[in-house]
């Protein structure tokens, strides 16, 4: 009797041993929108030597997902398409340390099958023969969305905003900017470069210079110790690689 209890303790121990080995652990990841598909193959081929990681992400602007940090909202990894709302999380004492790892450029985009070819963006554009009264420019909502912070500043500095505000169809992030235009909903939509070639349904017509906007930086914290893997992971030779396909200039 006593051996038979021995083994069943036995038999149980090593049960709960091997449930702990493979239980999956899960790292939530707060992204800005226009990180989705980089993202999704970074935790893809993480995961071939992670089998018992599960990487959640929630993408959207990076105002949105800030709030929702501050509220209490259970991230363990944050990255922002531009430093406002890091540096927002920082003076709220929710991040304490931060790393620039991407960058990216702004583009003018229109549908496939526009008319309209390539173009010099600068201060004598005719936005007139470009975007007709009739129709929409889209753009991040230029009040919190990074791209549309970008954008605004751009046209500011390009002298433009104010001309060019009545037609704006404003987004709540940067993939819906692209969307509008995907559906034609929209005749020209200003959206970072590398979400406008994960689209086969639109097309770059012109470049925003450089000059007319803060430099477009995606830095990146770490929230909880537990998801430190991970994070180090984003940083490697082999996540940079997939960023870069996707075209983000990496650090």
């Amino acid at each position: 009797m006593m051996k038979t209890r021995i083994n069943i303790f036995l038999m149980i121990t090593t049960l709960l041993t091997t449930f702990s080995t493979l239980a999956i652990e899960k790292v939530t990841l707060f992204a800005a929108a226009s990180l989705t598909n980089a993202m999704q193959d970074i935790a893809a081929e993480y995961k071939t030597n992670h089998k018992n990681q599960e990487i959640i992400f929630s993408f959207a602007s990076s105002s949105v997902l800030a709030k929702q940090i501050e509220q209490g909202a259970p991230a363990d990894i944050f990255m922002s398409a531009d430093q406002k709302w890091m540096t927002y999380l920082i003076e709220h004492n929710l991040v304490k340390n931060k790393e620039d790892l991407l960058k990216n450029s702004l583009v003018l985009i229109a549908p496939q099958q526009s008319k309209l070819e390539k173009i010099d963006i600068n201060s004598s554009t005719d936005w007139n023969a470009i975007l007709p009264k009739t129709e929409r420019l889209a753009i991040g909502d230029p009040d919190h969305v990074p791209a549309g912070l970008y954008a605004k500043e751009s046209l500011t500095y390009l002298g433009v905003f104010d001309k060019l505000a009545p037609q704006f169809a404003p987004a709540s992030n940067v993939r819906d900017a692209l969307m509008l235009v995907e559906r034609n909903e929209a005749a020209l939509g200003i959206v970072y470069s590398t979400d406008a070639k994960v689209s086969d349904k639109v097309k770059i017509i012109g470049v925003f210079p450089a000059n007319s906007f803060d430099p477009i930086e995606y830095p990146i914290a770490l929230l909880k110790p537990e998801a430190k893997e991970f994070y180090q992971y984003l940083k490697s030779p082999e996540a940079k690689r997939i960023f870069e396909k996707y075209g983000f200039v990496t650090k």
